[in-house]
């Protein structure tokens, strides 16, 4: 396994496998590998003959609020779990390779990047589009993964592949969770005990909206309001948002028809968690 933090020295080298006809799956992560990355990379790793992960904490999908400082980093453990799971190439450059300055030019996916995280982090996905896209021109992948937690920036991406017109293939996983149904997510580490025991309760909820549209309910109103309830009655736990929207072009729905996304942001103490549920009707 090689680790490479030039982009010059990456492109060079997966320029070389592609001529040499392998398939090149690509994997982005901003490190702290969990078992949701590791289901990426092993899925990777079946259907590629040449595996990259990219592991870069991305300063410009942070607000100037939120955890970049903080957020959990251990290259030596990514590097291990990496090399276990048959990892080919680790890209990891800093942030000056990646932005050098000046650096002026963003990627921005508009309506799709406006709603639901949107909303409560501006700026958030144009940093997000920015940084795959830069990845898609330094790698060129046949194919990248990405999870169905972070299913907002997944539609996102594929919009971004689509409309530029992009050689690669967007692969979406389902998301991995722990016993009790949280959703597996570097952030998790922050929880303290009393947070963790609380954290549940975002797949809960979401239970309870699949338990009552199985049921017939299709009021996205009366929906919601139980999910509200449910999370409300856990006291550390505070609502970012709730909602129920298109599952392509994330406008509202008043009625749970075809197909349907409904996601949820809550914070649990001082960590922001998001989850979703993705349904056909």
């Amino acid at each position: 396994m090689r680790v490479i933090k030039k982009i010059s020295e990456a492109q060079v080298l997966a320029q070389r496998i592609r001529e040499e006809g392998k398939t090149i799956g690509l994997v982005p992560t901003m490190g702290y590998l969990h078992e949701g990355h590791l289901s990426l990379i092993r899925q990777a790793r079946k259907d590629c003959q040449q595996v990259f992960i990219s592991i870069f904490v991305n300063p410009t999908q942070f607000g100037p609020a939120e955890d970049y400082k903080s957020y959990p980093r251990d290259f030596l453990r990514d590097k291990r779990l990496a090399e276990k799971e048959g990892v080919d190439i680790i890209f990891a450059p800093s942030p000056g390779e990646m932005y050098p300055a000046p650096f002026h030019t963003f990627v921005e996916v508009e309506k799709l990047s406006e709603p639901l995280c949107g909303r409560s982090r501006p700026g958030h996905f144009r940093g997000v589009a920015t940084v795959v896209a830069k990845l898609f021109n330094i790698i060129r992948p046949h194919i990248a993964y990405f999870g169905q937690k972070d299913a907002q920036q997944a539609i996102i991406i594929k919009r971004m592949v689509h409309d530029l017109d992009m050689d690669v293939e967007i692969e979406v996983l389902p998301i991995v969770r722990e016993k009790d149904g949280l959703a597996l997510s570097s952030r998790n580490q922050h929880l303290n005990e009393a947070e963790r025991r609380a954290a549940p309760i975002l797949y809960k909820s979401l239970q309870e909206a699949e338990r009552m549209i199985k049921l017939g309910e299709r009021q996205s109103r009366n929906i919601i309001r139980r999910m509200e309830e449910m999370i409300k009655g856990e006291n550390l736990a505070k609502i970012d948002y709730l909602a129920i929207v298109d599952g392509e072009a994330l406008k509202e729905r008043e009625r749970v028809e075809g197909k349907v996304f409904i996601a949820l942001a809550v914070r649990i103490g001082k960590t922001r968690l998001i989850d979703n549920l993705m349904l056909e009707i």
